[in-house]
């Protein structure tokens, strides 16, 4: 902004974020060092879990301890630590926070249309944008050791997602504000992105899944008919049935949650009635928050609609930034998604439950797909992380100063090969940290169930 309150115009805002390099050099970013009070790995992961549900703690130190980039995608916490202690750029946008290979996937808007975007916000916070490029870069080189690729692959393909990150800036920093704001992914612009005939077949598969994957087929797949009445299917540990105080809350916080919608959307939402709630459990590192799903019925029993509430916690950012606009997590989930994806879920929302806790409201299923990245040739995994550094790119345009990051990133590869760097030298921290949890674990120090 300038002194007047109106805009910088382009060109200034260029010359800031060409000036941030002063701050930190692009070719800093290559460097990542243990600082010598690096906190142990497994006593973040420990403190993380306190105040979850001890009975589901195994579950999520299983998951972990599976394989590298498994244990990335529980690690969140240790690497916004890690990345804390280096210099930034101070070029704030609105972080997702947890931005690896398999937060990104396809989902459907509210049009129907089926897109690629960021899909998980738990973590969003406003921070500085490389943070989320560096954990893409080092998800992608984890993916690709993990499948057997080539050292040098495996540092093209993190390559590939971080140039295509710049060059996206770079071309959305040319356009108008709305022009931007309405940039999206189709899934259909994925097809050309394939070059044999056996993976486009693949693909045109994974998007015929996601167009599958709504309530109709959850309702299938989830319910079976108990003594009359619909009921959602057990299956512990992970679908369990709500117990009765929790379904006395979950009712309560249902007309809570339904005041953050907006007026069209609590209309909707009306016509449907509550009949089962389950908790169940999700992801990785979301292991031992509290979540449920919640089975609504509209028209008549056939028609159903599957919503998921989930636990918001404090960002793994948020210790290491100055304090966001949100006091509400779930609120602060439910903006960040906003604000980051091209197109949100019609019943995105916000409450409050019982002892305080923060919770946010979705849709179970809505079309939604991710890809086999364990399954992934060097070529696959190359092609897959340019879209995924596309979007990401495309995310922090909206929420970002995407002319100053232009302005920073530059025109020649010198970001994008010291990022490179970064995730390579990071995924041997994250395989040796991964290393420890297995350690605790053998020691009896972690207790983790392993294959849930």
């Amino acid at each position: 902004m300038t002194g007047s309150g109106t805009p910088a115009g382009p060109a200034d805002r260029a010359l800031a974020g060409k000036l941030a390099r002063k701050r930190v050099a692009r070719s800093a970013h290559a460097s990542w060092v243990p600082s010598p009070d690096r906190p142990d790995p497994v006593a973040v992961l420990e403190r993380q879990g306190r105040d979850r549900l001890p009975e589901l703690l195994p579950i999520r130190y299983g998951r972990m301890a599976a394989s590298p980039f498994a244990f990335l995608r529980g690690a969140a916490a240790v690497m916004a630590a890690d990345l804390a202690a280096t210099p930034h750029t101070g070029l704030t946008v609105q972080l997702c926070g947890d931005a690896h290979l398999l937060n990104f996937g396809l989902y459907a808007s509210p049009e129907r249309v089926l897109l690629f975007d960021l899909t998980d916000f738990d973590e969003t916070f406003p921070g500085p944008f490389e943070w989320d490029v560096k954990r893409l870069a080092t998800s992608v080189a984890v993916a690709a050791r993990e499948n057997g690729h080539p050292e040098a692959k495996a540092g093209r393909a993190a390559l590939a997602a971080v140039t295509a990150y710049r060059t996206t800036i770079r071309r959305l920093a040319r356009r108008g504000e709305l022009d931007v704001w309405y940039t999206r992914i189709e899934a259909e612009q994925l097809l050309p992105l394939v070059r044999s005939a056996g993976d486009r077949r693949r693909v045109e598969a994974t998007l015929g899944r996601a167009r599958r994957r709504t309530s109709l087929q959850a309702f299938g797949k989830l319910t079976d008919v108990v003594d009359g009445r619909r009921r959602i299917i057990h299956d512990p540990p992970l679908l369990e049935p709500a117990g009765s105080s929790d379904m006395a809350s979950l009712r309560k916080i249902f007309s809570d949650y339904r005041s953050t919608l907006a007026e069209e959307r609590r209309l909707l939402l009306d016509r449907y009635r509550f009949v089962d709630a389950a908790r169940k459990v999700v992801g990785v590192g979301s292991v031992g928050l509290r979540c449920f799903i919640v089975l609504l019925a509209g028209r008549d029993a056939d028609d159903p609609l599957f919503l998921q509430i989930k636990e918001a916690r404090q960002s793994v950012l948020e210790e290491h930034l100055p304090g966001g606009p949100y006091d509400h997590h779930g609120h602060r989930v439910v903006a960040g998604q906003r604000l980051l994806q091209a197109a949100g879920d019609i019943f995105l929302g916000w409450m409050s439950g019982p002892q305080g806790r923060h919770f946010y409201w979705r849709q179970l299923r809505d079309m939604k797909g991710t890809a086999d990245v364990a399954g992934m040739s060097p070529a696959d995994l190359l092609t897959y992380a340019r879209l995924c550094g596309t979007a990401l790119a495309r995310a922090h345009a909206r929420s970002g100063d995407r002319i100053a990051i232009a302005g920073y990133l530059g025109g020649a590869d010198t970001f994008d090969r010291a990022v490179t760097d970064f995730a390579l030298a990071y995924a041997d921290r994250n395989a040796a940290d991964r290393a420890a949890l297995c350690a605790a674990v053998a020691a009896g120090v972690v207790n983790a169930a392993p294959g849930i």
